[in-house]
């Protein structure tokens, strides 16, 4: 036998061996992806009672999911203005956080679904049959084409008059606030009896709580269902009309009641403080204030209803609902997509909407809440909510797409400081509503 049979036949056994062994040794193991370790969600929940019922709703989350880290990227100021362009600039950065707070309505859906910056949220919906347990009204407008696209986690009011008992009563108004302004001129009308008592009638605080004051002023004097048609496309409300001049000249006169500093406050709380103080009668607000006169020290004010303050729909707006909602969103491309689904979960449950509205002063997106754990300032909401006519904010994102609610409040505060020039104001609206495309 030649040497190089050997050598073949050894090597040709040395393969066959090291084939055997192979087989026989432990198989090589597939990467297995590791679960996030933390949830980056981005809200503007700082405040007085949104605070309190965040931090509710995150031990919710902890306790459900305990090797999750839930970093709070909150962000202060401006009912979320602030907020959304921090987190404008992030997605322009490609530095979107796990989740972020977006109103229901038109301002998700045409700020963040329709360039694509968030995914549909069908299979979260059909294995926790959230959608089972929201209002028919509240659905759409979460939805493009039949998908949801967000997890509101509660249902706001727009049209809360917050007063003071004894403001009024001390200047002789008599005049009941839950049955007896049904319409503007009977609100005027206690306003001139609390400015002669030399108080201010109508606390009013940053920028953003003009475009408020306007949108249910509007509502006070046209109703709902012209509000509602300023709204739809082509708008059955002429925004160039009478009904909107109208409108003009009573929010013309409702300002003429409100504090003169109103554009030097940081916020909402100071306007609403001004009222619960003492210095005004009023303050038109929504009741996410109800959690700062009402939760106790040290991020509430631990007030009395009925005593240190009390509540009313916005004159002219009885039998109407004018509501916003939040929610969060599941981003494109998410860095942390399991741990956002477990935040996702939370905000959608039972309990983890139960533990937040009741401090946040909202109530229930969900129809199966405990009203038991609610206040009754929520209960009564919850009661209207079910039965009144629903119409949707524009401060807050429901009807109108983010840039034509920006061109709208750029037109109100150059009216605030000229409120004169009603013409202009009434030409810079329609202006606003053809620039949107709504507006042929």
């Amino acid at each position: 036998m030649s040497s190089k049979k050997v050598s073949w036949g050894l090597f040709s056994l040395l393969i066959v061996a090291i084939l055997v062994l192979s087989a026989c040794g432990p198989a090589a193991k597939t990467p297995v992806a590791t679960k996030s370790t933390e949830v980056e969600v981005f809200s503007w929940w700082v405040g007085p009672g949104e605070a309190d019922g965040l931090a509710a709703m995150v031990k919710i989350f902890n306790t459900e999911y305990p090797g999750v880290k839930f970093v709070n990227a909150a962000v202060t100021g401006g009912a979320g203005t602030n907020a959304k362009a921090v987190l404008a600039t992030r997605l322009a950065a490609n530095d979107a956080p796990d989740s972020w707070q977006a109103h229901a309505g038109q301002e998700t859906i045409a700020t963040y679904v329709t360039p694509g910056q968030v995914k549909p949220l069908d299979d979260l919906f059909a294995s926790t049959g959230f959608d089972k347990v929201l209002p028919k009204t509240l659905l759409p407008l979460i939805s493009q084409n039949g998908h949801p696209y967000s997890v509101p986690v509660n249902i706001h009011r727009s049209n809360v008059l917050w007063y003071n008992p004894k403001v009024l009563s001390a200047a002789g108004v008599t005049a009941n606030p839950k049955t007896d302004f049904k319409t503007l001129d009977d609100f005027f009308a206690a306003c001139e009896k609390i400015k002669a008592a030399g108080k201010i009638c109508l606390s009013l605080g940053a920028p953003w709580t003009a475009i408020h004051l306007f949108e249910n002023i509007m509502i006070g004097t046209i109703g709902a269902d012209k509000w509602n048609g300023m709204w739809t496309t082509p708008p059955t409300t002429d925004w160039a009309g009478a009904d909107v001049t109208a409108g003009i000249a009573n929010f013309a006169k409702a300002l003429s009641y409100t504090n003169s500093d109103a554009s030097t406050m940081s916020d909402w709380q100071p306007a609403s403080k001004m009222m619960v103080d003492g210095d005004a009668a009023f303050n038109i607000m929504g009741d996410w204030a109800y959690g700062y006169f009402a939760n106790p020290a040290p991020n509430g004010l631990a007030l009395k209803p009925h005593v240190d303050f009390d509540w009313a729909v916005a004159p002219g707006t009885y039998g109407i609902f004018n509501f916003l909602s939040d929610s969060f969103v599941l981003p494109t491309g998410a860095k942390h997509p399991d741990a956002t689904i477990d935040w996702l979960t939370v905000a959608a449950s039972k309990a983890g909407q139960e533990a937040f509205n009741p401090l946040k002063g909202s109530i229930c997106a969900r129809t199966d809440c405990n009203q038991a754990l609610f206040s009754e300032y929520s209960q009564d909401a919850a009661k209207d909510w079910t039965s009144n006519v629903v119409v949707g904010s524009l401060m807050h994102g429901v009807v109108a797409a983010p840039a034509w609610s920006t061109s709208i409040g750029t037109a109100i505060s150059l009216f605030q400081a000229d409120t004169s020039k009603t013409a202009d104001f009434q030409a810079a609206l329609v202006a606003a509503c053809k620039a949107d495309g709504t507006c042929k």
